[in-house]
């Protein structure tokens, strides 16, 4: 554990702070209906034609990007303008972005990403992912893509929008020679889609069970990480008792060492399917 350290992840709490419910913003439908026409605003009077013409403007993907930025217009166009130009560079990430999709059905089947029922005491939603589950029929880039396509739905929840995401990463028992399935452009594509373009806003990253291998191959993204995720990011190890200090055990599944059922990996497709 201790040369993995040296890349300086976060491995305890500095904030003991609570906070629940939902941001005052959230209330103030006026303040937010003002945001959006402004944000259309910018879109119109562009100087790329492309971008005037191609870019989202209907209200409910706005939305989305204006909580990904606390409803600062020139940082929700600007990521908006990200988000456009990286599904442009990457077309085989967004390509039959479905349920229907074959890859995607079967990674949500294995429970990548799993989603918890309850909020955390933030009121965040917690998304899981564990690593065991993988069977390797499909590559990382699969599970990115099941990813992408559970955030794009619960992103459609205002006040997932405002209070934002935990994930918690369970490598319990993750093979040594399974690390060569964690491509680094994978991860690399992976951390600039999620931190730089998609709209969601992530609270707190957390490894636990990490072997020093995955340890190893996880800190070559570090570079590419901002600031503010690399504040975000914990590594547990073994250690719960501090993963339970930033997500409380009673949301969380018995092999997480918490006080709720283990959790089936289905529950959340499950959820996705009752509602198409």
């Amino acid at each position: 554990m201790a040369e993995y350290l040296e890349f300086e992840w976060r491995t305890n709490v500095i904030s003991n702070n609570i906070v629940k419910g939902v941001h005052p913003l959230c209330n103030e439908p006026k303040g937010r209906t003002a945001a959006i026409a402004a944000l259309k605003n910018l879109i119109h009077s562009c100087n790329d034609y492309e971008l005037r013409t191609n870019l989202p403007q209907d209200d409910k993907t706005l939305q989305k990007f204006l909580y990904a930025r606390k409803l600062n217009v020139t940082e929700s166009f600007e990521l908006l303008k990200n988000y456009y130009f990286y599904r442009k560079r990457n077309p085989d990430i967004f390509k039959n972005l479905t349920l229907e999709a074959e890859d995607i059905y079967k990674a949500l089947e294995n429970g990548l990403p799993g989603v918890l029922s309850q909020k955390d005491r933030k009121g965040r939603c917690v998304l899981m992912l564990t690593a065991t589950n993988w069977d390797f029929s499909y590559p990382l880039s699969s599970i990115y893509r099941a990813l992408l396509y559970s955030l794009d739905h619960l992103t459609n929840d205002i006040h997932n929008q405002n209070n934002g995401f935990v994930v918690i990463v369970d490598w319990t028992e993750f093979p040594f020679r399974r690390t060569t399935n964690l491509k680094p452009s994978v991860l690399r594509l992976m951390i600039e889609g999620l931190q730089d373009c998609f709209p969601a806003r992530f609270k707190g990253i957390h490894f636990i069970e990490q072997p020093w291998y995955v340890e190893a191959a996880l800190a070559i993204i570090k570079p590419t990480l901002n600031d503010k995720i690399k504040e975000r990011i914990y590594v547990h190890g073994n250690n719960l008792s501090t993963l339970h200090e930033l997500v409380h055990k009673d949301i969380l599944p018995a092999e997480m060492g918490g006080e709720q059922p283990s959790y089936n990996p289905r529950s959340f497709l499950n959820t996705l399917e009752a509602k198409q």
